[in-house]
């Protein structure tokens, strides 16, 4: 991931939100996947903590949005690596 350096605190939101809506999508993929009950609730549960997440975060403070956009970024990751075990 960049480490945004030279990069405008706009570009770093846009990064960020399309970052959470990668994130989103996943979650609510897996939501929609699931088997039972509490494992559909437990996905759609970080839907919604990742939505007030997002809302919360200021647009302009670099430094949370890179924070989120770097763990979401993560997370992304280990999913992906999951789908492939």
């Amino acid at each position: 991931m960049s480490n945004f350096e030279n990069t405008p605190t706009s570009v770093v939101y846009d990064v960020f939100a399309e970052t959470a809506g990668l994130l989103t999508a996943r979650y609510t993929s897996l939501s929609d996947a699931a088997t039972s009950e509490p494992e559909r609730e437990r996905w759609w549960a970080k839907v919604m903590e990742l939505r007030d997440t997002k809302r919360a975060v200021p647009a302009h403070d670099r430094e949370q949005l890179i924070v989120h956009i770097t763990r979401w970024a993560a997370d992304l990751k280990a999913l992906e690596s999951a789908d492939r075990d």
